[in-house]
């Protein structure tokens, strides 16, 4: 007898990774349809969350975008950044499964609450490199806000070295726990007992696209701090 029988609708471990992969994938393409029907720009369909962040980052204010590998890895970040984000759209509709379940039905789930709890983890992780694009993440700003903008530059290139040590750190550590748990087959602990090597290698892959997305900022940074000097001195 398995020990799920008698707990209703269970969603099957396959289903639920198959739909987060295939799910954003559909939302993105609907996306850039309704855009293309409107007739607004089907590269850029996040222009207005930058401009929000321009006044806190100098390469934003100057639409600085670098060279061919910044530009092919601020790529990456932005659409791998609009896949998860269609990621909030499960939870919503798992919880609202759940409380129907619970409250209608007298009937609650032994899944809803793991599959989004997994769900919102590997989100968080995932975005790391998308909020860095757009100068989200949060900023000491004590001394930073009163600089002029080439010290910005300057400020964030020094303070790169920080950034790198953790994100390098979190990569390695990650890769670690990603080829433990496939070597071991790890699994939850709670009934539902789902496969945890997908949302370890979620967190070595949003702990790559990091790390891609602080060495892109870096080489901006150098080469804007470089085109300031030389507008200054002219």
């Amino acid at each position: 007898m398995s020990d799920l029988e008698g707990f209703g609708f269970v969603m099957p471990h396959w289903l639920y990774w198959g739909w987060l992969a295939v799910m954003p994938l559909i939302m993105m393409a609907l996306d850039r349809r309704a855009l293309k029907k409107k007739g607004e720009n089907v590269e850029s369909p996040h222009a207005n969350f930058a401009e929000v962040q321009a006044e806190e980052d100098p390469i934003i204010l100057h639409h600085f975008e670098g060279n061919r590998f910044t530009k092919a890895v601020d790529w990456m970040s932005e659409n791998s950044g609009v896949f998860i984000s269609f990621w909030t759209i499960n939870a919503v509709c798992f919880y609202f499964y759940e409380v129907i379940m619970r409250y209608v039905f007298n009937m609650p789930t032994i899944w809803v609450h793991e599959a989004s709890f997994l769900l919102l983890g590997m989100q968080y992780l995932m975005a790391g490199g998308f909020a860095l694009l757009h100068g989200a993440h949060v900023r000491v700003d004590v001394v930073y806000n009163y600089l002029p903008e080439r010290g910005r530059v300057g400020m964030d290139i020094f303070t790169s070295m920080f950034f790198f040590t953790f994100v390098l750190a979190m990569t390695i550590t990650s890769w670690i726990y990603f080829e433990y748990a496939m070597q071991l087959g790890e699994t939850t602990m709670e009934t539902w007992g789902i496969q945890h090597w997908p949302v370890k290698g979620m967190m070595f892959l949003g702990s790559l696209l990091l790390l891609l997305a602080g060495i892109s900022k870096l080489v901006k940074d150098i080469m804007l701090y470089v085109r300031m000097g030389q507008e200054k001195s002219v």
